[in-house]
């Protein structure tokens, strides 16, 4: 395991393939080539700053389905 931060980690071929990802989109969308440390520092930067906005977004999302199902449970209850 890799770990980006306190709280990512990832595997080796994650991590390369994410790295292979960041270049090929700097290739394709900029005409521009980076090297490993900058696709590197890249990935560092969006673990360490914007990961987190994604992962609250989706704990949010599965709090609020939770919710629902909970609801649904309680709606099966049978009242003595």
């Amino acid at each position: 395991m890799i770990i980006l931060n306190s709280r990512f980690c990832l595997s080796k071929e994650e991590k390369d393939s994410m790295l292979a990802e960041i270049k090929a989109f700097f290739q394709e969308k900029r005409d521009e080539e980076i090297g490993d440390l900058g696709a590197l520092l890249l990935l560092d930067f969006f673990a360490e700053r914007l990961a987190p906005f994604f992962f609250n977004r989706g704990i949010n999302a599965a709090k609020a389905m939770l919710s629902v199902k909970l609801d649904d449970l309680h709606e099966l209850e049978i009242l003595s």
